[in-house]
């Protein structure tokens, strides 16, 4: 695998705050200004949830890549993920993302690994090693 990696988008304004993130090859969608702020669009992707997502789908993938590798099998991953937006010294940042991994294995005595396996994940994830926010971890591990 080359160790550089290039990945375009592009983002173009429509009205208002309101504007168009596409790349090619994808479907484009809207994106606004959060509803938070002034002359916020409401029920339209931000940039502040694509931050927070981008942190959640890179756990995702990181997960599925070390539990395949790992021989790791379970029955289903999901994470929710909250970002916390917050004046620092005068500049708004987001200040904290917390993970809520869950994973679903049907065998009890694979609870430990499966775990280490979502820690070791959050330790490898691209996107959460690249920002200043601190990331909070709390996994859930589901016998089903």
């Amino acid at each position: 695998m080359e160790n550089t990696h290039i990945y375009t988008t592009n983002v173009t304004w429509k009205e208002g705050r309101l504007g168009v993130l596409s790349s090619d090859g994808f479907s484009s969608f809207d994106v606004a200004t959060p509803p938070d702020f002034e002359k916020g669009v409401p029920n339209t992707w931000t940039p502040e949830h694509l931050f927070v997502s981008s942190v959640a789908i890179c756990l995702m993938t990181t997960f599925l890549a070390i539990a395949e590798n790992s021989k790791l099998e379970f029955e289903s991953f999901e994470c929710s993920a909250t970002g916390k937006v917050e004046n620092v010294d005068g500049i708004f940042m987001m200040s904290e993302i917390e993970l809520k991994p869950s994973v679903k294995i049907s065998d009890p005595s694979k609870e430990g690994r499966t775990l280490r396996i979502i820690e070791k994940s959050e330790k490898l994830c691209l996107i959460s090693n690249s920002m200043k926010s601190n990331i909070t971890l709390n996994p859930k591990i589901v016998i089903g």
